[in-house]
């Protein structure tokens, strides 16, 4: 089971929000290269990136700042970014940039034939973010409730060769209410791509969750405001995770 600390950007600062509400932000941080290098330096073995404002304007905001992450990190580890991401373009931009794999949200969605364009021309390279209330899916950061089926989508977007899909759970996200084990599990159950859980990670109790249903085909978990607050201690979790899966 993987921890992939989450860098999520606001006006160039590291930040949390609740339930995807860019009013109701923390500031954890004014260097995201600096809070890269500490995950970087707890052991982290991946980098979950989101440009906040890039979701909400359809367009790159938090370039600069998301370069400064890969210059800081190097080749050390493999980085993820998400939001705002709605061209070929941009994707190729990035990938040359060091990012190794580009997040596919609301364009999935919205614009299904993009994604099948960017997993012909990018394959390996690309992941759906699914964001979902009461299983049904949401777009434009989260703002806009759709009338699709996590699974249903999942299932089509499989089909197109993705990568792997981060399915979080938008009512838990930031609140440190527990990750929806359930849900997770039945969507990975329908699926033979990875999936890696996000939102409302609360603790180590979470983590051993986790690890329970890790062979369902879950292979990773999104880590945000616990590790900034202090509700979980990524290191001491990460080596947990490793315990168990070296056990099963």
């Amino acid at each position: 089971m993987l921890l992939i600390p989450a860098i999520d950007l606001k006006d160039g600062k590291c930040v949390r929000l609740q339930q995807g509400d860019m009013n109701a932000s923390t500031t954890f941080g004014e260097d995201p290269a600096a809070m890269a290098r500490r995950w970087l330096d707890a052991g982290a073995r991946r980098l979950h990136l989101v440009d906040l404002n890039g979701a909400f304007a359809g367009k790159p905001v938090n370039e600069g700042a998301v370069k400064a992450i890969l210059r800081e990190v190097g080749d050390d580890i493999p980085v993820q970014l998400g939001g705002g991401i709605r061209d070929l373009d941009t994707i190729e931009r990035y990938l040359d940039d060091g990012i190794t794999s580009i997040i596919i949200g609301t364009a999935a969605v919205k614009s299904p034939g993009f994604l099948q364009d960017a997993c012909t021309a990018f394959g390996g390279h690309i992941i759906v973010g699914l964001d979902a209330r009461d299983g049904k899916v949401a777009t434009d950061g989260w703002s806009k409730l759709t009338g699709h089926e996590v699974v249903d989508l999942a299932l089509k977007f499989q089909d197109y060769g993705v990568d792997g899909v981060i399915y979080t759970d938008i009512g838990r996200d930031g609140m440190l209410s527990g990750i929806n084990i359930d849900a997770t599990v039945k969507l990975a159950r329908a699926l033979t791509m990875p999936v890696i859980a996000s939102g409302g990670l609360s603790g180590m109790a979470d983590i051993e969750a986790l690890c329970d249903v890790e062979g369902e085909g879950i292979s990773g978990v999104i880590c945000g405001r616990s590790i900034y607050s202090g509700a979980l201690d990524f290191a001491a979790a990460q080596k947990r995770a490793d315990e168990r899966g070296a056990a099963r």
